[in-house]
C-alpha cells in the first residue's frame, strides 16, 4: 500500500472486512451531540484519525442528524474512508504516513 490517502472508493471489500475486525473492540472516541457537525467536531475527528488511523464516531440521539448523510459528510470533510455504519456508529479509516511504520495499521492488498 502506498502512502497516498485512502479514499472510500479505494477500499476493497477485503480491506473493509479486515478494518471492521480491527474496529470491533474499539470504543467511540468522538460523540456528536446537540451542536451537530460543527467545525470543532470535524477537527476533533481529524485529530483522532491522525492519532489512531481507525476510529469510531457515535452520533448522539440529541444531534438531530440523519446518519447516512452525516457519515458521508464526515468522510468527505476529513478525507477519511468510511469503513462501516452500524446503527449510529461510524467506523472511519485514514492512513497516516507520518506515523512510525511499526505503529501504522497494515491493511491487506486489494
Amino acid at each position: 500500500m502506498s502512502d497516498k490517502t485512502v479514499t472510500t472508493e479505494a477500499l476493497s471489500q477485503k480491506q473493509k472486512k479486515h478494518l471492521k475486525g480491527l474496529a470491533h473492540s474499539l470504543s467511540p472516541v468522538v460523540l456528536i451531540g446537540k451542536e451537530g457537525l460543527s467545525s470543532g467536531i470535524i477537527q476533533t475527528i481529524n485529530d483522532e484519525l491522525l492519532n489512531h488511523e481507525l476510529i469510531k464516531v457515535k452520533i448522539g440521539n440529541t444531534s438531530g442528524l440523519e446518519k447516512h448523510s452525516t457519515c458521508t459528510a464526515i468522510a468527505e470533510q476529513t478525507e477519511g474512508a468510511l469503513v462501516q455504519l452500524i446503527g449510529k456508529t461510524i467506523i472511519l479509516f485514514k492512513a497516516n504516513p507520518k506515523k512510525d511504520k511499526e505503529k501504522r495499521i497494515r491493511i491487506p492488498k486489494k
